[in-house]
């Protein structure tokens, strides 16, 4: 039998702290998704909207990739911003900003996205990126999804949603 590495220990709290983090941030964005989802369709439908994606897809592709890089450039770090107050005890301000700050990514990186998804794509870089990013994520959430942990929260989560349920029926 071989003995554990003085490493095991460290590597071992690593993991659970990364699955840990990446158990809220999978939870985080499976709450999110039901609030933002009928928003970002109401407001895909809005006439205005439509009109300013269609400038965004006549735009040439290196300025809509402009256009969405200087939107993570303020929206990301105000992210940064919310978890440093909640972590400061100022909490409804850093919830309050870090819901405004994921409002925007959701709503507005993804009009932008959208409209200039066909010119983005040719850059390759950014479909090589784009590709694996999104093999990361879904692998990431199969991870955290077999954890105990998310499967425990899961659990209580839905357990909540059915007596929420029972509540609101008549």
């Amino acid at each position: 039998m071989q003995s554990p590495s003085p490493l095991d220990l460290p590597r071992r709290a690593a993991k659970l702290v990364l699955q840990g983090v990446l158990t809220a941030a999978v939870l985080l964005d499976e709450i999110a998704r039901p609030l933002y989802r009928p928003l970002a369709r109401w407001l895909a439908g809005l006439r205005i909207v439509a009109r300013i994606e269609a400038w965004i897809a006549g735009l040439p592709r290196l300025v809509i990739l402009i256009l969405l890089a200087a939107h993570f450039a303020v929206v990301e770090p105000l992210k940064i911003v919310g978890l440093f107050l909640m972590g400061r005890g100022q909490v409804a301000a850093g919830v309050s900003i870090l819901a405004l700050a994921y409002l925007a990514s959701f709503v507005i990186v993804e009009r932008i996205y959208h409209a200039g998804r066909a010119k983005l794509l040719t850059y390759g870089w950014l479909a090589w990126a784009i590709t694996l990013l999104t093999s990361i994520r879904v692998r990431i959430f199969a991870w955290v999804r077999s954890s105990a942990a998310y499967q425990a929260v899961a659990r209580l989560r839905d357990e909540v949603r059915r007596r929420w349920r029972r509540l609101s029926r008549p």
